[in-house]
């Protein structure tokens, strides 16, 4: 079974969140977190998911992302990351979901992101615009995409 929440800034659950956005987003590009830059999260949403062993009950960090509060309205989706083994099986469909049913509850209009390339055509699939031109960064091209939210 998959559950979503939302997790606390340097909790045990922060920190598993943490080392699967660094296996993930960073470990391939030879990047890691700075401190400061963890620290900075301190007032962001950390949305995660888990899958739950039916025999043992334990719960497994499958799938996280971040939000970023821009303005009154507007959030930035960042770091959105699903365990490798994982793909493909819809769970980041449900992530972003999930999210965004997050997003419209706290009364927010709409959602940002800077998305790689290679994931454009998942964020697509959701309703997400590409709005500007194709950019580097982080030495991968990105689009930044949005979303207005009904």
């Amino acid at each position: 079974m998959l559950t979503f929440k939302i997790i606390e800034h340097q909790s045990d659950e922060y920190q598993q969140t943490v080392e699967l956005r660094y296996q993930i987003l960073r470990e391939p590009l030879g990047l890691t977190f700075a401190p400061e830059q963890l620290q900075d999260e301190h007032n962001q949403y950390h949305i995660a998911g888990f899958e739950t062993n039916p025999d043992s009950q334990q719960k497994t960090l499958v799938c996280c992302l971040l939000f970023e509060k821009i303005d009154d309205q507007t959030l930035k989706m960042r770091q959105v990351a699903v365990k490798t083994d994982k793909q493909g099986q819809g769970i980041g469909k449900k992530l972003v979901d999930f999210a965004e049913q997050f997003a419209r509850h706290h009364q927010y209009k709409r959602i940002v992101m800077s998305a790689r390339l290679t994931a454009v055509p998942f964020y697509k699939t959701r309703q997400y615009a590409p709005t500007g031109l194709q950019y580097e960064e982080v030495g991968l091209e990105h689009f930044k995409m949005e979303k207005q939210l009904p």
